[in-house]
């Protein structure tokens, strides 16, 4: 298969793209934004000086994403890598937070711990200029297409399908591709079954868990303090309910894009939670049925997810807000308990509607933040 209109750019390409780039604008005036006290002559510069993925991330783009753990984290952590072989490569499906930073950070992490990046899934809906479509192909990015017709849609998926499979099998390259289309709004993290499909599209028929192996899928767990597009879902979610037909525009997802970057998160942790191969070949004996073995594939992934978050003190203030039962009363303090009542009022107050329904946003806010706990909880036979 030809993979040119999807594949990430190789290092052969960087250059002329780069140089591509220096010439857009916009693309400059963000990069001017990113680097305020660098001159855009020495920018072009130095960006013309790249001839290779590895070079332009760990030079270029590194000591951004240092400035945003630095400015707008509590710190951000990266743990399980002993779960891992640094030799072999992963097919990383995590939960869905952020559009941007929950490839970039993760990312970072393994740039620090002398592991190379991994490629990254990005939908084609938030490639709203051409110029970010060149910008994430330089920086290992491959692209998901989306809002086709049901034919188109086979296609395409057999595509990514083979892509996926050649980049882990043949080029020995990492991927991370989050469990579902679209960030979980309300923090509800499930796997579409619809990826797990996919993923056997390049694969026979009848053996859905031996092809799925080869992908070596290794779940990753995401757990952000706050989440600065809190607001921002919590009012599409009003949106959505007031108007059925309502569809977020170009404008929206660039929104979301940049208050999630610039935005307060505290602490972040991402726990790798191990390739799920040998509980694949234990779903394989349970069940020969295909239906049943992808839905099987599909809650393990979300186990591994769920029993692997971090859970802050905010999670069990919205958990025993949100359900009146106090469980973890005795764990935070009640300037703890009044600081992120604050914290919502702060967020909700940024929320601009002509029938702002206070009490419906209060309770998505509290579902986002509760249902990590709860999924947790479930997850480890706590609940």
């Amino acid at each position: 298969m030809n993979f040119d209109e999807i594949r990430c750019y190789t290092n052969d390409e960087i250059h002329d793209i780069l140089e591509k780039l220096t010439n857009e604008k916009q693309f400059m005036k963000v990069v001017s934004t990113a680097y305020p006290l660098m001159p855009k002559e020495v920018i072009k510069e130095r960006l013309l000086g790249y001839h290779a993925q590895n070079e332009f991330q760990k030079d270029f783009l590194y000591p951004f994403l240092q400035y945003l753990e630095e400015n707008t984290t509590k710190g951000v952590e990266l743990l399980g890598l002993e779960k891992i072989d640094r030799n072999t490569a992963y097919l990383f499906i995590s939960n869905h937070r952020d559009i941007v930073l929950d490839s970039s950070f993760f990312c970072k992490k393994l740039m620090e711990n002398s592991m190379d990046t991994v490629q990254i899934a990005i939908g084609d809906n938030l490639l709203i200029y051409p110029w970010i479509e060149d910008f994430v192909r330089v920086n290992k990015s491959f692209i998901v297409k989306r809002g086709l017709n049901a034919r188109q849609t086979l296609e395409s998926s057999k595509m990514l399908s083979a892509y996926l499979l050649q980049t882990i099998q043949i080029k020995k390259s990492s991927i991370w591709m989050a469990q579902r289309e679209g960030r979980a709004k309300d923090s509800d993290d499930r796997t579409q079954e619809s990826i797990l499909k996919m993923l056997h599209l390049s694969g026979k028929q009848n053996d859905f868990i031996r092809h799925i192996m080869q992908f070596n899928i290794c779940p990753l767990s995401i757990s952000y303090e706050y989440d600065p597009c809190d607001f921002l879902k919590a009012k599409e979610f009003q949106l959505k309910r007031d108007c059925p037909d309502y569809k977020k525009q170009p404008s929206d997802d660039l929104e979301n894009m940049v208050t999630g970057i610039m935005g307060f998160k505290g602490k972040v942790v991402f726990r790798i939670t191990g390739c799920i191969n040998e509980k694949l070949q234990e779903i394989a004996r349970e069940t020969e049925n295909r239906n049943e073995q992808i839905s099987k594939t599909a809650q393990l992934i979300d186990f591994q997810i769920h029993a692997n978050y971090e859970i802050y003190t905010v999670n069990k203030i919205a958990y025993d807000a949100l359900t009146g039962e106090n469980r973890f009363v005795h764990e935070y303090s009640n300037l703890e308990r009044v600081d992120f009542e604050q914290y919502l009022l702060k967020q909700m107050n940024k929320i601009q509607l002509e029938n702002k329904d206070e009490k419906f946003l209060r309770q998505k806010m509290l579902e986002m933040y509760a249902n990590p706990l709860i999924n947790f909880l479930k997850a480890t036979n706590q609940l």
